[in-house]
């Protein structure tokens, strides 16, 4: 089905689920988040993958694959609560969400955005992303610059305060402060106007095209086996 856009209720839904937070209480209101949250979020989803297709971009996704779950894995959270109070889709190159390189949309009552990039590698992969900044920084910065010329950029956000050991001593200051990154992402809000309509397929779309070098640069690194 083609995405109609998120209703009026799927707001008032998760404010009321952060409120209440009982098994009884989503149960009554399963129907709400069926049809205001999950079955959008699935049309959402597959317009834009066939969309990317068609543009031989390749990130893939589906609503059974790409939509995350609304239940919390409470097992090692001090927070028992057992429903997540947003709804979120990853698309990657294939299709699953574990994939490294993630085509990402955020729906909460606090925020909406588009994400993509590289979050929370494993320090393995994280050491071959900082690795591959320091070793080629002109293709780092040369990615950088596409994505500036998109109005995107590198979160700082939960960056380091120095340097891993042995990564000191890089003296461009772009360079060196990729150094100090724990996730290689870029970030684009979306307004609640948005997110009502059809057309955020197509800003979904020119998002991917414009993060679409931060994600090949870092499925180059990955994949070097230096």
């Amino acid at each position: 089905m083609a995405f109609q856009g998120f209703g009026p209720q799927a707001m008032p839904f998760f404010k009321a689920l952060g409120f209440h937070q009982t098994k009884e209480w989503f149960e009554e209101n399963r129907e709400t988040y069926e049809t205001a949250v999950k079955a959008p979020m699935g049309d959402l989803v597959e317009e834009t993958a066939a969309r990317l297709a068609k543009a031989r971009i390749p990130i893939k996704g589906d609503r059974k694959s790409s939509v995350f779950r609304i239940h919390r894995d409470v097992r090692f959270s001090q927070n028992k609560d057992p429903y997540k109070t947003n709804a979120g889709v990853a698309l990657t190159r294939s299709g699953s969400k574990r994939d490294p390189g993630v085509l990402y949309f955020h729906l909460s009552p606090e925020e909406c955005f588009f994400a993509a990039g590289f979050h929370m590698p494993d320090p393995h992969e994280l050491a071959k992303l900082r690795a591959a900044a320091a070793r080629a920084p002109k293709t780092f910065k040369q990615m950088t610059a596409k994505l500036a010329t998109a109005e995107l950029n590198l979160s700082h956000e939960d960056a380091l305060r120095r340097p891993p050991r042995g990564l000191e001593d890089i003296d461009d200051p772009e360079v060196a402060a990729a150094m100090r990154l724990k996730n290689f992402i870029c970030l684009r809000p979306v307004s609640e106007a948005q997110i009502r309509k059809p057309a955020l397929v197509d800003d979904f779309c020119t998002f991917a095209a414009d993060s679409l070098p931060l994600l090949k640069w870092g499925w180059d690194a990955l994949s070097d086996s230096r």
